[in-house]
This record gives structure tokens, C-alpha cells and sequence, in this order.
């Protein structure tokens, strides 16, 4: 289990690890507290702002990084540090080469990445790839992240986990068929959505039966 606490009086965040061991043949919890002094932000513009604003007032070091498009921007002025990344690569692009923001993270000794929202937010071999380089990521495990990018294994763990959810398929749909059945039994509107479509991505409203068919060319397009 990972989660952040403030410490008093040290002006910075840390991490408490807590790890269970075997003692005398019980288990008992080890803590162990990582202070995380610099904090880089894979993003851009006022998500990146705000985080070093947090930070600022925590009294941790910040670090952002920037694409070549990107080199007069706002967040690069109000980071401690700043790093270009994805040299020749576009804007988005930029903001989506794992390999290099590991990199700088490493060269510049940042102790935790925080990573927005959209971009890498959402991606789970980021959130390994920090792992994987002894750098925290701000936000879920890896593990969890790849099971919530999965929208049919996140609705799965919300019902087990007994979350209210809305009528949905239990799994997902491959004809237009199974599409109207769902429709008949819960009535419309009802929304197509790709199982890992993130931020809207993939989505289609269909208000009446006569859509359908023109949906089925959106969701299911012919081979």
C-alpha cells in the first residue's frame, strides 16, 4: 500500500511504504518514508501550473519539461527546473516519448513524476516505466491503471466491488444485433463506447432504432 502524507516541519512530501514481514511467525508492518524533495510534471500549460503551485507550497522543487513548439510557454517559466523533450518530435508527440522523460527524470534526480491528465495519465507502461526506473508515480499502480483503461474490466471491478453502475454488456459487443437487443431491453438513448477509449474518445449517442444502421458503419465498419 502507497500514499503520500505531508511531513511536518520538513516542508516536503514523502511516501510511506508499508511492507508486511514475517516476525516470530506474525505479521507486522514495516514503514518506511521516502522523501520526495523534486517532482517533475509530464504535462503542459495550467495542469502543469498548478501542480508546481502545490508543490511551491510544499516547499518541493519543481521541474517541467517542454517540446521544441513549446519552448516560450507559461509552465516552463514557473517550474525550478525545465527540460526539453522529443527533440524533432510534434507537440503531442513530444509529451508521449517515455524514454526521454525517464531519461531526464534520472539525469536530474527527480523523485517523483506527476504526470496530469490526459497524455501519459492514463497509459500503464508509463506508470511502469517510472517504476521500473526507481522513480515514484503520482497516482495509481500500474496494475490499476491498465484494469480502469480497460472500461469492460473497470465496470466488471466497479459491480464486484458492488459501485452502482448504469445498464451496460458485460462484455463487448461485435454486431449490430446485439446492439438492438440491449436497446429493446433497456430503451434509448444508448451510448456505443470503445473499451479503451479514454476522454470521449470512441463514443456514439444513438436516440432512436432507425440510427442504428449508421452507427454500425461508425462502430462496426465493414472489412
Amino acid at each position: 500500500v502507497i500514499n503520500f502524507n505531508y511531513g511536518r516541519g520538513l516542508g516536503l512530501l514523502a511516501v510511506r511504504r508499508v511492507c508486511v514481514v514475517s516476525r516470530s511467525g506474525h505479521s507486522v508492518a514495516r514503514v518506511e518514508h521516502r522523501p520526495i524533495k523534486k517532482v517533475m510534471v509530464a504535462n503542459r500549460g495550467e495542469i502543469a501550473i498548478r501542480v508546481f503551485r502545490a508543490c511551491t507550497e510544499l516547499g518541493i522543487r519543481t521541474v517541467a519539461v517542454y517540446s521544441e513548439q513549446d519552448t516560450g510557454q507559461m509552465h516552463r517559466q514557473k517550474a525550478d527546473e525545465a527540460y526539453l523533450i522529443g527533440k524533432g518530435l510534434a507537440p503531442v508527440a513530444a509529451y508521449l516519448d517515455i524514454p526521454d522523460i525517464i531519461k531526464v527524470a534520472k539525469d536530474n534526480n527527480v523523485d517523483a513524476i506527476h504526470p496530469g491528465y490526459g497524455f501519459l495519465s492514463e497509459r500503464s507502461d508509463f506508470a511502469q516505466a517510472c517504476a521500473d526506473a526507481g522513480v515514484m508515480f503520482v497516482g495509481p499502480t500500474p496494475d490499476t491503471v491498465r484494469k480502469m483503461g480497460d472500461k469492460v474490466e473497470a465496470r466488471s471491478l466497479a459491480i464486484s466491488a458492488g459501485v452502482p453502475v448504469v445498464p451496460g454488456t458485460d462484455s463487448p459487443i461485435s454486431s449490430l444485433r446485439e446492439a438492438q437487443t440491449f436497446a429493446q431491453t433497456y430503451g434509448f438513448p444508448i451510448i456505443f463506447k470503445a473499451a479503451y477509449g479514454g476522454g470521449g474518445r470512441g463514443m456514439r449517442v444513438v436516440r432512436e432504432i432507425e440510427l442504428t444502421a449508421l452507427t454500425q458503419q461508425m462502430v462496426f465498419p465493414p472489412d
